[in-house]
């Protein structure tokens, strides 16, 4: 029979087990619950230190970039396949993931996780990680996408998309900063050693750590993906009042009021609103914040101009956000599609005639995007798009044939490439 550790018994893991614990249960909620990774640690690191909070974080994120290719190995190494959901197999990925893409000895590996299972899956766990460790066991250089992920992807965008899509999420991402001056381009990215790819953006290095940077407490310049910054930059400059729809964290928010709109910010949450009032506060920017739903919000005057970047499955920042990939499948890109749909027609009714609305969405997904505008003008014939030009964009993005702007993990592949958006800009006539 199996021994249970008696439920008032203390317990008394080996040290280094807490992070493993806590890794255990952010891949529950992200796998089993579909919650976000971000969303998932806070509880999950209850009670641990910063650097064994990282470490739980560095070892689930780890574990989600390399899924597929992690299963493959347990999969070969079973005669019987494991359910996914057991814990025997998110426990071997928690272990193998240390100990072929984290550097962690192999003795450490599965000595702090060995704990997490009892009786038959201890003895499976131990006997498959020893196997595949005396197997020379490696992941490939290349990770595999989820197989759902991958066929929708080369339907929509092709083969070279997702060959590229696997080379971007290897490799850490390049740090791209926003600038608040755009006068200063060249100087900061000379005194940070970056390089500049627009007006205002400087790219450092993968793991820099920004807030020891000269320039980050006096509120030069904010953390934004490239891609990130082109809703805005379409915008323009004005001198009217912009609205920022979804505002929070603020990087867009932040863009606006520095090209000087009077700019206001609307979230849904209070608290996502306290870290833009931070960031306003540290870049000394002016907008006003408005906490509330924009299904049930009303602007007091017609606007000038409104940026929408709309509520999405987030796919276009996996390679920041590994657990993307396995919590956007049909049904939540088919939920979000009719939540952006409800507030593409809602925002599209408080523009001024001649006033611009961008539509965005951090999203590799057609169905948030170019299916949702060809709905939207299908709908409204007071709206047409104002085509993007080259000169608006950030060197080796290129508008589309209809001057729409799409970014994919093709782009800038000689450069750090960038997160994966769709963008329209659009006027009302």
């Amino acid at each position: 029979m199996p021994q249970h550790r008696h439920p008032n018994r203390p317990r008394f893991d080996p040290v280094g087990t807490a992070p493993r614990r806590a890794a255990l249960r952010i891949l529950d909620a992200v796998l089993r619950r579909g919650q976000a990774l971000e969303a998932a640690l806070p509880r999950a690191g209850e009670g641990l230190s910063p650097a064994d909070r990282g470490l739980a974080h560095a070892i689930a994120a780890e574990a989600l970039r390399r899924l597929p290719d992690l299963d493959a190995l347990i999969d070969g190494a079973t005669r019987q396949r494991l359910p996914d959901d057991a814990k025997a197999r998110t426990v071997l990925r928690i272990a193998l993931v240390q100990a072929l893409r984290l550097d962690t000895p192999q003795h450490a590996a599965i000595a702090t996780v060995l704990p997490l299972v009892d009786g038959g899956p201890r003895k499976l766990v131990h006997g498959v990680f020893g196997a595949l460790m005396r197997g020379h066991a490696a992941l490939p250089d290349l990770p595999a996408l989820p197989e759902a992920v991958e066929t929708r992807w080369q339907q929509a965008h092709g083969p070279a998309m997702v060959e590229a899509a696997r080379t971007a999420i290897a490799a850490p991402p390049p740090v791209d900063l926003t600038l608040r001056d755009r006068t200063t381009t060249a100087a900061i990215a000379e005194r940070l050693g970056g390089v500049s790819l627009a007006p205002g953006h400087v790219r450092l290095a993968p793991g820099t750590d920004v807030a020891a940077l000269p320039g980050y407490a006096e509120g030069e310049w904010w953390v934004q993906d490239l891609a990130a910054t082109i809703p805005a930059r379409l915008i323009g400059r004005g001198a009217g009042t912009a609205l920022d729809l979804c505002a929070a964290p603020g990087g867009k928010t932040m863009q606006l009021a520095a090209a000087g709109w009077r700019t206001v910010a609307l979230d849904i949450a209070e608290n996502r609103l306290t870290r833009l009032r931070a960031n306003l506060e540290r870049t000394r920017l002016d907008a006003e914040l408005v906490a509330a739903d924009a299904l049930r919000w009303q602007p007091e005057a017609p606007l000038d101009a409104i940026l929408l970047d709309a509520p999405c499955s987030a796919t276009g920042i996996y390679r920041r956000h590994p657990d993307v990939l396995h919590r956007a499948h049909p049904g939540l890109i088919a939920e979000t599609a009719a939540l952006q749909a409800a507030m593409l027609a809602r925002a599209a009714d408080w523009v001024k005639p001649g006033g611009r609305l961008v539509y965005a969405v951090c999203s590799l997904e057609p169905a948030e995007g170019e299916e949702q505008l060809a709905r939207f003008l299908s709908d409204r014939s007071d709206y047409a798009i104002e085509r993007a030009t080259a000169d608006e964009l950030p060197a080796g993005i290129a508008p589309r044939e209809d001057g729409t702007v799409r970014t994919l993990p093709t782009m800038l592949a000689g450069a750090g490439r960038l997160d994966g958006f769709f963008i329209a800009r659009l006027r009302r006539t």
